[in-house]
């Protein structure tokens, strides 16, 4: 199955695409959906609502997941994470892919073991994971994570015992 994990910012959405098959994690792509700082706050949530029904499009994910909301100490700065998230929500749903959302510290036990891990741990753990050469930006490796997250998941209550793995 293929997965999608967004990241989701008004500046940069991140987005991570994995393939889980029975007890195997397989890198596909990851990135970001970045929106220009001259632009109304109106254009960058098109923006990132585009971008995502893009993503969708090419890489057809089954199942997608995103990190829940959080409040911030700024509320503007929380507000815009949740527009972001609604832009991004709102193509995934267009699309009928069942949607999972997760709290950052669910993710990072999922990756780390520790609830409260760093933000360089868990992008050492997601490129250890996914076999890969090179970091990730944090944006997509933070999309990355959520999506190993719910390959983990979907496992889980697919009664399957074993753990997937990566192919390295």
């Amino acid at each position: 199955m293929i997965i999608l994990g967004i990241d989701p910012g008004l500046r940069n959405t991140g987005f991570g695409i994995i393939k889980s098959e029975k007890n195997l994690i397989t890198y596909i792509s990851s990135g970001t959906v970045s929106t220009p700082n001259n632009d109304t706050h109106a254009e960058r949530l098109k923006d990132i609502f585009v971008g995502v029904q893009e993503i969708i499009a090419k890489y057809t994910p089954e199942y997608a997941v995103m990190e829940k909301v959080f409040v911030n100490n700024n509320p503007k700065t929380t507000l815009a994470l949740g527009q972001a998230r609604g832009a991004s929500l709102t193509a995934i749903a267009l699309e009928k892919i069942p949607i999972l959302e997760l709290s950052s510290n669910e993710i990072k036990k999922s990756i780390v073991g520790n609830g409260h891990a760093t933000k360089k741990q868990m992008q050492f753990m997601v490129k250890s994971l996914l076999c890969l050469n090179t970091e990730v930006c944090q944006d997509a490796s933070d999309a990355l994570a959520s999506a190993i997250t719910l390959s983990h998941r979907l496992k889980l209550t697919h009664h399957d015992q074993q753990s997937p793995r990566n192919n390295c």
